[in-house]
């Protein structure tokens, strides 16, 4: 779960500075549009796009651009179709890396995230290569200085958190997706301030690594997540804050 954290706190970090010249508002919008598409425009029963409306706001997507996207995917706006593909593959060490992707052209995606892997030094697999290494898991982190052990445990174990383990000086819940939102509302209600939470792929064994090779497996990720039609890159590599720095 540590290497989870650091890399999660890159990819916030990098967020907000994206958002500011509106890459991670494009990228949302999609989701949005995808999420709104397949289940509907109410997020009170589109959990999808309660999920995607969520992380939407948490960079402070301006109201109007997240209506007009789910406008978009429920068709009452004309908007492109986007197609929602994952990658796998490989980056330094043989660490595994899996890439969520929307895209409304696959062939020209395709050929483009083949060529970073392999300018990354990796190289890009076939469907079901290293998914398998993967679970997907609700991670809600909250500041240790908000709350106690106790009161967390508490309220989040009894909404049907699976884990809750101190990393830093952050705790971190751990939660099957069906408990999610469950986990997210009780801890709401308790009034516990939340420092972020995100639904996400959560390595099974995560795989240990010398801090060079730390490093390229991030730099790897950070190119594939710069591409417009990449929304979230998983890695099963630990890479450590020594790493992210350097």
């Amino acid at each position: 779960m540590a290497g989870h954290s650091h890399w999660a706190n890159i990819q916030r970090s990098k967020g907000i500075a994206d958002a500011k010249r509106g890459k991670v508002f494009s990228k949302l919008s999609r989701y949005i549009m995808i999420a709104a598409k397949a289940g509907g425009g109410d997020p009170d029963a589109n959990l999808k796009l309660r999920y995607a409306i969520d992380k939407a706001r948490a960079v402070s997507m301006p109201k109007e651009n997240i209506e007009r996207a789910v406008k978009k995917g429920t068709g009452e706006l004309e908007g492109v179709s986007f197609d929602e593909i994952t990658y796998e593959g490989y980056g330094a060490g043989g660490a595994a890396i899996l890439v969520d992707i929307a895209t409304d052209n696959r062939n020209r995606t395709n050929g483009e995230i083949k060529k970073i892997f392999e300018k990354g030094g990796g190289k890009i697999g076939t469907p079901g290569t290293v998914a398998w290494l993967f679970e997907r898991k609700g991670i809600i982190l909250i500041d240790a200085g908000k709350t106690t052990e106790e009161q967390l445990m508490e309220v989040a174990l009894e909404a049907g958190a699976e884990d809750i383990q101190k990393e830093g000086d952050n705790f971190v819940i751990t939660c099957d997706p069906g408990s999610y939102s469950a986990v997210q509302d009780a801890i709401s209600k308790a009034k516990i301030e939340v420092a972020s939470t995100e639904l996400t792929q959560v390595a099974k064994s995560p795989l240990e690594a010398d801090v060079e090779t730390q490093q390229k497996v991030a730099k790897l990720m950070e190119l594939l997540d710069d591409h417009d039609d990449v929304q979230n890159v998983y890695t099963n590599l630990n890479i450590t804050a020594e790493a992210a720095v350097g």
